[in-house]
């Protein structure tokens, strides 16, 4: 099983903190998204990021890619058994995706009055999902699931960012800093993301 990623992408990331929480045996290969590689340019259609190949199954798009992993390797469950639960964090991840993570790629791509209203509104609606993050010990659950895997990312990066959350929003750094804390999160830190919180 190969994953083909890059070093600081979000939607890499949270892609080998799932890998690395169901310790799945893979090999990492960390390409340039300006200059991909001519094995990932026929492999995948879209030329994206990350890009899983186990044998002859070829995956893209980071959710799909999840999804498979958690449905070929079910230990330990990165979703809720229930479908009420499951629906619930199926939610929460189409609004982490749908709302965060073009903010991200604002900041992360455009100029700097894009940038600053970016800024502004990733973290008011961070601070305004203050309570997801602690009712629980996870986000809506009692153990690790693909939501943490997709918000964790993106609080690892606040910094670099320029953001500093309200206070009102403190339980949301108390749960970041449990969460850069576990193993699987250090395994699938790359070092150009070790790099943003130096």
């Amino acid at each position: 099983m190969n994953l083909y990623t890059t070093g600081t992408s979000i939607e890499c990331h949270r892609t080998r903190i799932v890998l690395a929480e169901k310790e799945i045996a893979h090999e990492t290969v960390e390409v340039d998204p300006k200059k991909l590689p001519e094995d990932l340019i026929d492999l995948n259609p879209y030329c994206s990021l990350p890009t899983l190949v186990d044998r002859d199954l070829v995956l893209y798009n980071s959710r799909v890619i999840m999804e498979y992993l958690e449905e070929r390797f079910p230990h330990p469950p990165l979703m809720p058994v229930g479908p009420v639960a499951r629906a619930q964090s199926r939610l929460v991840l189409f609004r982490v995706e749908n709302d965060w993570f073009p903010l991200v790629d604002i900041i992360e791509t455009k100029g700097e009055k894009a940038v600053v209203k970016a800024r502004k509104e990733l973290s008011e609606s961070i601070a305004a999902s203050a309570q997801l993050f602690s009712a629980m010990p996870f986000i809506l659950s009692d153990c690790f699931t693909m939501v943490d895997a997709s918000v964790v990312p993106i609080l690892w990066r606040l910094p670099r960012y320029g953001i500093e959350l309200p206070k009102a929003a403190k339980v949301v750094e108390e749960y970041a800093n449990r969460m850069f804390e576990r193993e699987g999160f250090q395994l699938s830190l790359t070092e150009a993301e070790r790099e943003l919180r130096l």
